[in-house]
């Protein structure tokens, strides 16, 4: 993109702004999740075939995601998000008009599309921001998106709970949220390419910096897709809970996280990127060993469920700031910040695809208790792979083509 300079206040203004786009990102993903029951009432399919549809937003996803980088040379980058963001809210619509499993299929891909290549947008636009800054705000930004879960969340509950079609409140939802978003992008920085800054390729394989910073990605989200899909399960069949207790443990999970995230910024600014994921890798292999020790037979007798939710609120906090941090060492790995998101944001999304059913798959074959040491495992490479986030340098002021920016300079010294 092209350098340009702005002002202090430009700057802080636009952080605002893809913080906004960011909670309207997630109240999308909010609002469909909380009508999933009626959807797969409505097109009449069964829970293995929900499960299949419910694959196709990360084939869309994986499949679009390369193309927001040369749509945002195409047309520059407040433009692109404002596109791009608009079809995600809109796409909301698509799944609970579908009448039935293969049109669901499809409206999921586009669903899972449109959420790809606004993903990569607003997240190149915060490393943007964040470099001008000269400080860290990813995780806080990725806060916010977390918080617009929630309120798409609660608004969802309510809907389902009055009983209201998801069609008219998919629409109502997905109307209200465009037009937060479009305000939104007038305030994000207006970046362009330089004429002579070749154009992005359609398609291309992410760079080995990209692999490498993925593979911290996958084994943050791995936990926590295993997490939101497995705990109130483990709660319930391994510690013998009731309903309540174990959706609660679901619902803490995440809300850890969103507040892991929001205050995460801090940290990160104090202690860095490799040594704040290093310390919550250890975090997160704590948390899973307390889920693994609360299944056996002295410790679920006595204090079982209280031992499995701590190590779940420590396996949140572990791996609440490593996405954030992967994106934005990802946007400072190389000359295309865009492709390189691009490459962290597929391999996180097939994490997020694959993690609970390969949950699934090992507790069938052994327990559920055997999968979180999986977790575990996982969690652990957190601490080992940590130092590959250097690969993209310290978040530092962005000097740009006519000088540096004041804003930078100021918080460079």
């Amino acid at each position: 993109m092209g350098e340009v300079v702005y002002d202090e206040r430009t700057v802080r203004r636009a952080r605002y702004a893809v913080a906004a786009v960011f909670a309207v990102h997630g109240a999308v993903t909010g609002s469909f999740a909380t009508r999933v029951p009626w959807i797969q009432d409505h097109t009449s399919v069964s829970a293995g075939q929900l499960g299949l549809a419910l694959a196709f937003p990360a084939f869309g996803a994986s499949v679009a995601m390369p193309l927001a980088g040369r749509i945002s040379h195409r047309f520059g980058a407040r433009n692109a998000l404002r596109g791009l963001i608009s079809l995600w809210t809109l796409a909301l619509v698509l799944p609970s008009l579908a009448p039935n499993l293969w049109t669901l299929c499809l409206a999921l891909f586009v669903y899972g599309a449109t959420a790809g290549m606004a993903d990569v947008a607003m997240n190149a636009l915060g490393v943007d921001v964040e470099n001008r800054l000269g400080k860290s705000i990813m995780s806080g930004l990725h806060g916010m998106w977390s918080v617009g879960a929630l309120i798409g969340s609660a608004a969802g509950t309510l809907a389902a709970h009055l009983g209201s079609d998801a069609r008219l409140h998919h629409a109502l939802a997905a109307a209200t949220l465009t037009v937060v978003a479009l305000a939104a992008c007038q305030w994000v920085l207006d970046l362009r390419p330089t004429e002579d800054e070749e154009p992005p390729p359609h398609f291309a394989l992410p760079p080995r910096s990209a692999l490498l910073i993925g593979a911290v990605g996958f084994c943050a989200v791995f936990a926590e897709g295993a997490s939101i899909d497995w705990s109130a399960v483990y709660l319930r069949d391994q510690l013998g809970t009731s309903a309540g207790l174990a959706a609660a443990c679901t619902t803490a999970f995440m809300l850890t996280m969103a507040l892991a995230r929001i205050a995460g910024d801090a940290v990160v600014n104090r202690f860095g990127a490799v040594r704040t994921v290093r310390a919550g890798g250890v975090m997160a292999a704590l948390g899973g060993l307390l889920v693994v020790v609360a299944a056996q037979t002295s410790v679920a007798a006595a204090a079982g469920p209280a031992v499995a939710m701590a190590g779940f609120a420590l396996m949140g906090l572990g791996i609440a700031v490593v996405v954030p941090l992967c994106f934005a060492a990802a946007g400072r790995s190389g000359p295309n910040a865009s492709l390189a998101i691009a490459g962290v944001a597929t391999i996180t999304y097939t994490s997020g695809l694959i993690a609970p059913s390969a949950i699934g798959t090992l507790a069938q074959a052994t327990s559920l208790t055997v999968s979180f040491g999986l977790v575990t495992f996982l969690a652990c490479g957190l601490a080992v792979l940590a130092g590959v986030l250097r690969t993209g340098g310290s978040v530092r002021p962005k000097a740009t083509a006519q000088g540096t920016d004041p804003a930078a300079q100021r918080a460079r010294s």
